[in-house]
Parts: structure tokens; C-alpha cells; sequence
């Protein structure tokens, strides 16, 4: 069994985690990286490495997901097995519910990330519970599934994850939020394990800014609704032009959604979802985009006809059902239209016209005997 902690300019509550984990299991691997802490840390890490922790280091910070990704590469490098466990290290896991999620995860199946979820009951700070209430929604818009707990940090990893999990996008707190809004997705499985809510006084060590990393943790749910508003205003503006001039209703809401699901279908493409470039990933998401636009567009015409029969004005009658097929849209779009080219369940997106995705074998061999280092060349040479 392998335990990860990236860790920022810890305190020592990370030292009593790592001396409480090999005390529990001392044929375990720990790995703890130091991400650009300092000169002032030196001695937590001292401590670290003194109670039989591996230290790997940045020489200057770069994000939680860097980190991650350093030791996800380096056990890939060299050739480890066996389940991963990653934790944080402000403290706010237990000894004890970190075994139970490593014990977890190495008796389920290796398609089952394992997430050690917090109920948020007793003396939590205000900002954490608000924080985790509205990361909840706006999971389940982006994600389409429901989550208790969408940041938490302990997740117990199956190694054949290990590839798939490394390609995902990020660098430093969006990286886990980007795993679990693709897991399902990629075909992948999630169990929750309830695990005790801890946090220390006023929480010093934790990193997490709540407005500006939430922001980056739902960027493309934010993209999507930028790429959606500006359709909606081409489209709202061309359908104002066309009746206008023509006088018919049906014909002009064709004529504008035309135009602006073009738009839609490019900035969604290229910006929002970044999916799979080529001449059959265009045509394949083409038709699908084109097949999902009619019937929005079917839906719409019913809504609008209905409404503006009702009395309604026009661009109110538009509003209300653009406002209630937004969520639908994202949801098709990401899980239908532009999925197909992303990498799926540990395999690698075609490049160009290929369409046949290779996958990558799950490695096999045992972790080496560890070598106590202060930097590993390989993690604090390269960007990820």
C-alpha cells in the first residue's frame, strides 16, 4: 500500500499523521512532497523522513495537483503497485479513517476509487459548510451525479486508475475536482466511506481560497455559460432582425439558431470542452451536436409558441425556456456530443484521425526499495 500527502508549508499535525500511519502499518510506502515550502519547514520534513516518511521536493511551489502528479509519474516510473491512498496534510484526516479507506480500496475492484467523505456536523467553520454546500450544486450541474463531499482529499486509488488519473487537467486544486467531474465519464466507479469531519482552530494550514479556487474548480461549467450567453445573444438578436423582416415566427427561430449554434458548436468545441480534433472527431461530434441542436430547438419552438400564445412577449417567451434547457445542454454535450474523444478508463484519445484508442497496461511490478532523497531530478526538473 502506497499514501501520498502533498504538503505546503505544513504544520506539525503532518508529522503526527505520518508517525501515527507507520507506527499502524509499518510495511507501508509514504511518500510526502514538499511543495516549495522553504527553508522554514525544513524541520517538519526532518521529522518526516526521521519517522521513515519519503520526502520528495519541489524547489518552489507549483500546486497540489503538481505534486500529485510528480509521485503518480515517479510510481509509474518505477514500476509500483498496489493501491494509492493520497491525504492532506493540515490535519484534517485520521490515522485511523486513512487505513480504512487504504483497506477499502485494496479489497474493491480496480474500476473503484474509494473517497473518504466528511459530514460536516459539528463545530465546522462557517465558510467550510457554505463552501461545501455550494460546491455540491454546482457539482451535480457539472458532473451530473451527486457527491457528499467534492473536495475532500482522501481518495483511495486503484492502480489501474494510475494512467488515466495522471492525464487529467490541472495543477493545483482544480486537478481533483477535474478527476471526479470525469470519472463517470471515463467509465470509471466511486464509493463513498464516511469518514470524521476535522478541522483545527481557524484551520492555518489550509490553502484553499474558497472564492478564487472554486472558480477554477468549475472553469468549464463558467466557460459554458459564457459560450452559451454569447449564443444566446446572437441568437436573440438575429431572431429580432429576421422577424423584423419576415414577420414569421417559426422560420425566423430556424434561421437564428442556425447561426448562433454554429458559433455555439465551434467556442464549446475548441474552448469549453477541448475535445477530440480531426476530420472524423468533427464530423462524428458534428452530427451529434446537430442531432442534439434539433431537438433543443424542437423543445424551444414548442416553448416559445406556447408562451407567446400565452400573452407573453417575445424575449421573454425566449428567456424562460433558453434559462431551462441550459443544464440539459451542458449535460448532453459534455457526456455525448464531445465525450467520444477524450480518453477514456486508462486509454489515451486518438491523435488526428485515429480512431482506435490504445490502451495503457496497468503496471505490475513491486515499488523499489525506496531511496531517502531530498529532490527527485525527474519531479522537480519537469512541468507537468
Amino acid at each position: 500500500m502506497i499514501v501520498v500527502i502533498p504538503a505546503y508549508e505544513p504544520g506539525h499535525a503532518l508529522v503526527r499523521v505520518v508517525q501515527g500511519l507507520l507506527l499502524e502499518r509499518p510495511c507501508l510506502e509514504l511518500f510526502v512532497v514538499d511543495d516549495g515550502s522553504g527553508p522554514r519547514y525544513a524541520p517538519i520534513f526532518d521529522a518526516v523522513r526521521a519517522a521513515g516518511g519519503v520526502v520528495l521536493s519541489h524547489p518552489r511551489n507549483r500546486g497540489k495537483g503538481v505534486a500529485l502528479k510528480s509521485v503518480f509519474r515517479h510510481l509509474l516510473n518505477i514500476g509500483a503497485s498496489g493501491p494509492i491512498v493520497t491525504a492532506d496534510a493540515d490535519g484534517q484526516h485520521r490515522v485511523d479513517d486513512i487505513l480504512r479507506v487504504a483497506d477499502a480500496v485494496t479489497a474493491g475492484d480496480d474500476r473503484t476509487m474509494v473517497l473518504g467523505c466528511r459530514g460536516f456536523t459539528g463545530p465546522v467553520p462557517l465558510r467550510s459548510r457554505l463552501g461545501n454546500a455550494a460546491s455540491r450544486v454546482l457539482f451535480r450541474l457539472g458532473a451530473g451525479w451527486s457527491l457528499s463531499d467534492t473536495q475532500t482529499g482522501l481518495r483511495g486509488i486503484p492502480d489501474a486508475m494510475l494512467p488515466w488519473i495522471l492525464d487529467q487537467a490541472g495543477e493545483r486544486f482544480e486537478y481533483e475536482q477535474n478527476v471526479l467531474l470525469r470519472l463517470h465519464e471515463a467509465g470509471w466507479r466511486v464509493r463513498e466511506l464516511s469518514i470524521a469531519t476535522v478541522y483545527e482552530p481557524h484551520n492555518p494550514t489550509s490553502h484553499f481560497r474558497p472564492v478564487v479556487d472554486s472558480l477554477r474548480v468549475f472553469v468549464p461549467l463558467v466557460w459554458f455559460a459564457g459560450s452559451s450567453f454569447l449564443a444566446f445573444l446572437l441568437d436573440t438578436v438575429a431572431l429580432v432582425v429576421f422577424v423584423s423582416i419576415t414577420g414569421l415566427l417559426i422560420p425566423s427561430v430556424i434561421a437564428a439558431r442556425l447561426l448562433s449554434a454554429t458559433v455555439n458548436f465551434a467556442m464549446n468545441r475548441r474552448v469549453v470542452f477541448r475535445a477530440q480534433s480531426g476530420r472524423r472527431a468533427l464530423w462524428r461530434q458534428g452530427v451529434r451536436y446537430g442531432l442534439l441542436a434539433t431537438a433543443l430547438l424542437a423543445s424551444n419552438v414548442v416553448w416559445m409558441s406556447f408562451l407567446t400564445d400565452a400573452g407573453l412577449p417575445l424575449l421573454l417567451a425566449k428567456v424562460i425556456p433558453e434559462g431551462i434547457l441550459f443544464v440539459t445542454a451542458y449535460q448532453a454535450q459534455r457526456t455525448f456530443v464531445f465525450a467520444a474523444g477524450r480518453a477514456r478508463s486508462g486509454e489515451k484519445a486518438a491523435p488526428d484521425d485515429e480512431d482506435n484508442n490504445g490502451a495503457e497496461a496497468p503496471h505490475s511490478k513491486r515499488i523499489a526499495p525506496i531511496v531517502r532523497m531530498e529532490e527527485d531530478p525527474h519531479l522537480a526538473g519537469r512541468t507537468s
